[in-house]
């Protein structure tokens, strides 16, 4: 054991650094995916092998509604994440 360090702290630190810092991004990045539509389920263009014209308009599907409740899920807890972060920096951190 060491006199300056307190390895289970600095455990517990680690772990939650490693959480909030790529949990978050993973969770805000996965909520976006959800809510994009699938290229599968695009509007094909007239001939499959002709590239849509520059600047075409080509059709997105909507998400499906258990997709959208995923990502609204996702970025509830983002927004509930970042909301709290910014509670206990403005409350002096205690």
């Amino acid at each position: 054991m060491s006199d300056f360090i307190e390895w289970g702290a600095l455990g517990q630190v680690l772990v939650a650094g490693v959480l909030v810092g790529a949990g978050i991004p993973a969770l805000f990045a996965l909520g976006l995916r959800l809510l994009a539509g699938t290229t599968a389920d695009a509007t094909p263009v007239a001939d499959p092998g002709e590239a849509p014209a520059p600047g075409a308009a080509t059709a997105t599907p909507r998400p499906t509604p258990l997709r959208l409740a995923g990502a609204i899920a996702c970025l509830v807890v983002v927004v509930g994440a970042v909301a709290t972060g910014l509670f206990v920096v403005v409350s002096g951190g205690h």
